[in-house]
C-alpha cells in the first residue's frame, strides 16, 4: 500500500477520535473566553487584570500538562499491548502526580501573590488582580485532576463522557458568572473576584464527575477489577519511588520544558504588552483568547493522533507510524488554514465581541491579523510535538523549542516591540517567527525517525 493510502487510512479513525477531544478542549478554553467577555464588559481594568492573572497562571499550568501527558502515552500503549491493568496502574500514579505536584504549584503561586508588583504592570491592574488571582491558583490542583482523568477515559478510547462533562463545566461557569461578577439573583456583584469564584467551583465540579464516572463505568472501573483479578493481583498503591512514576517523569519532565518554552514565550510576551499600557494588556488579552481557541483544534488532533501513535506502538505495528503522523498532520494544516482567514477577514467583529473600547478593538484586530500569519505554524508544530511524545523523543524537541521560543521569539518580540516601533504588533511578530521555527524543524524531526529502513 502507498504511503498517500496509508494516510488516507488513518485519517478517519484519528479525526473520529479528535472531535470528542477537540470539543472538549475548546469547552476548557470557552471558560477562559466566558471569563474574558464577561469580565471584558465589567472594564477595560479589569479585563486587563484578567489577561495579567492569566499570563501568569498560565505558566504553572503548561508545565502541569506536561507532567500529565504521560499518562495519555503509557495508558495508550497499555492498551495496545492488551494490558488494561497496566493502564490503571499509570492512572493512579497521574493522579499522585497531579496532587502532589499541584500544591506545589500552589504554594509558589501563593508566594508569587505577594510579589505581584514587581512585574511592572498598570498600578490600577496589580491593585485589582489579588484576589482573582489566588482564586486561579486554588483551582490548579482540580484543574490537573480533570486532566489526568480525562486522558485516561480518552486512551482507553472512551473520549465522549469527558466531553459532556466538560461543557457541563464550562455551563456551570458561565451561569456563576452571570451570577457573580453582576450580582444578578441576589447575590453580591463582586466583579474580577465573581468570575474567579465561577471558575473554581467549575473547575472543582469537573474532575469529581469524572471520578464518579470512571469509578461506577463497567468499561474502565470494573474492567481494571476484573484484569487485576485475572492474574491474581490486586492494584497496587501509587508510590513516589514507583518505576512506573518514574518512566512518567522520564517523559513528563521534558514534555513540560517544551511546553513551558512556548508558554513562557507568549506568557512574557504578554507581560512585555503590559509594561505599553492596559489598552494594549487588554487587546492583547483578547486576540490570545481567540487564538488559544483555535489551537484547540490542532492541540485535539495532537492528542488523538498521539494516542493512536502510542497504541501503535504498544502492538509493534511500526509501518503505521508515518501515515498516521502525516494525516494527522494533513488534517490539522487544513483546519488553520481556515481559521487563518476568520482572523483575517472577521477579525474587527471579533474584537468588538470582547469589548466596547475603540482603542482596544482597533489594537486587538491588528494583533489578531498577525495571529492569522502563524496559524499554519503553530498547528504543526504541536501536532509534530506530540508525535514525537509518543515515540518517547523528547531531547532533541526541548532543544528545538528551547531555541525556538527563548532564542528567537522572545529577543525577537523585545527588538521589534519594546526597542522597535511596532509596539504590541513587534511583541506578536517574535512569537510568530518562534512558531515558525519550531514548526520545521519538529515535523523534520519525526520523518527522520520514522524513514523506512
Amino acid at each position: 500500500m502507498s504511503l498517500v493510502a496509508a494516510a488516507r487510512r488513518e485519517l478517519r479513525p484519528t479525526v473520529t477520535l479528535a472531535v470528542p477531544i477537540i470539543v472538549g478542549q475548546v469547552s476548557q478554553v470557552l471558560m477562559g473566553v466566558t471569563d474574558s467577555a464577561m469580565i471584558g464588559h465589567a472594564g477595560t481594568v479589569p479585563l486587563a487584570a484578567s489577561a495579567f492573572a492569566g499570563n501568569i497562571f498560565n505558566i504553572f499550568y503548561v508545565m502541569g500538562i506536561g507532567l500529565m501527558l504521560p499518562v495519555a502515552v503509557f495508558v495508550a500503549r497499555a492498551r495496545g499491548a492488551g494490558s488494561p491493568r497496566e493502564a490503571g496502574e499509570y492512572l493512579r500514579h497521574g493522579c499522585l502526580l497531579a496532587v502532589g505536584f499541584g500544591l506545589a504549584e500552589l504554594l509558589l503561586m501563593g508566594v508569587l501573590a505577594t510579589q505581584l508588583h514587581r512585574f511592572g504592570q498598570p498600578p490600577e491592574v496589580v491593585a485589582a488582580v489579588g484576589p482573582y488571582f489566588l482564586l486561579c491558583a486554588a483551582s490548579i490542583v482540580p484543574v490537573l485532576l480533570q486532566l489526568t482523568l480525562r486522558q485516561f477515559a480518552e486512551a482507553m478510547g472512551h473520549p465522549w463522557v469527558p466531553m459532556l462533562i466538560t461543557l457541563g463545566a464550562v455551563a456551570l461557569n458561565a451561569l456563576l458568572n452571570w451570577i457573580l461578577i453582576y450580582g444578578h439573583w441576589g447575590a453580591p456583584a463582586w466583579g474580577l473576584t465573581g468570575a474567579g469564584v465561577a471558575t473554581l467551583i467549575a473547575r472543582i465540579c469537573a474532575p469529581a464527575a469524572l471520578w464518579l464516572w470512571i469509578r461506577r463505568d463497567p468499561r474502565l472501573g470494573v474492567a481494571r477489577s476484573e484484569a487485576a483479578a485475572a492474574d491474581g493481583a490486586a492494584p497496587s498503591a501509587p508510590s513516589w519511588s514507583s518505576s512506573r512514576l518514574r518512566e512518567m517523569l522520564g517523559v513528563g519532565f521534558p514534555a513540560a520544558g517544551m511546553l513551558l518554552f512556548e508558554a513562557t514565550a507568549f506568557s512574557v510576551s504578554g507581560l512585555m504588552v503590559g509594561w505599553l499600557g492596559a489598552v494594549p494588556l487588554a487587546a492583547h488579552q483578547i486576540a490570545i483568547t481567540c487564538a488559544s481557541l483555535t489551537f484547540m483544534v490542532p492541540l485535539g488532533l495532537s492528542i488523538a493522533a498521539g494516542m493512536r501513535l502510542s497504541h501503535a506502538v504498544g502492538a509493534g505495528e511500526r509501518d503505521r507510524f508515518r501515515p498516521l503522523g502525516l494525516s494527522a498532520l494533513g488534517a490539522g494544516l487544513s483546519c488553520m488554514m481556515a481559521f487563518m482567514l476568520v482572523f483575517w477577514l472577521a477579525g474587527r467583529p471579533l474584537a468588538a465581541a470582547f469589548s466596547a473600547d475603540p482603542a482596544v478593538i482597533g489594537l486587538a484586530t491588528g494583533l489578531l491579523a498577525v495571529a492569522a500569519v502563524f496559524q499554519l505554524a503553530d498547528g504543526v508544530q504541536v501536532i509534530s510535538a506530540a508525535l514525537l511524545r509518543s515515540l518517547l523523543d523528547v531531547r532533541v524537541p526541548v532543544v528545538i523549542t528551547l531555541v525556538a521560543y527563548w532564542g528567537l521569539a522572545l529577543p525577537l518580540g523585545y527588538g521589534l516591540g519594546i526597542f522597535g516601533p511596532w509596539g504590541a504588533a513587534g511583541i506578536w511578530a517574535g512569537i510568530a517567527g518562534g512558531l515558525g521555527f519550531a514548526a520545521v524543524f519538529l515535523p523534520l524531526r519525526f520523518l527522520r525517525l520514522t524513514r523506512s529502513r
